[in-house]
């Protein structure tokens, strides 16, 4: 079965590396989903997205939350940089909900902080 070469990181660390079935990402022109033999393709990330990751291996997904960011994908080798990413097993999911509250009540025109924390809430697997 051929598989993806898949990498995550963020300017701090390497989150998430390995082999992969499929990959999800949310682009600023949709959703793309990755599979092996996909076309070489670079996006820009949605500020505030959920990515997911398919190990190859059957695990459990990888979600994360992401920031902005680019990916590409070349010769099955798929690459994910984020500026902010958050794994789902990492998010303090009390403190996700205080930031939507407090996203929802400010005033402006600036709809990232309530797309990061709802990004956030997925990504721990809780409906926002």
């Amino acid at each position: 079965m051929a598989t993806l070469k898949v990498g995550l990181v963020s300017p701090e660390r390497e989150v998430w590396s390995g082999e992969a079935k499929m990959v999800v990402a949310q682009t600023i022109e949709g959703s793309l989903g990755i599979l092996p033999g996909h076309a070489p393709v670079l996006g820009v990330l949605l500020d505030g997205s959920v990515v997911k990751i398919e190990p190859a291996d059957g695990g459990a997904p990888v979600l994360a939350a992401v920031g902005s960011g680019f990916f590409s994908v070349a010769a099955n080798e798929v690459s994910v940089l984020a500026e902010q990413v958050e794994r789902d097993e990492e998010i303090d999911v009390d403190d996700a909900k205080r930031a939507l509250d407090a996203a929802l009540s400010a005033e402006g025109e600036d709809a990232t902080p309530e797309r990061r924390a709802r990004a956030r809430l997925r990504a721990a697997g809780v409906e926002a």
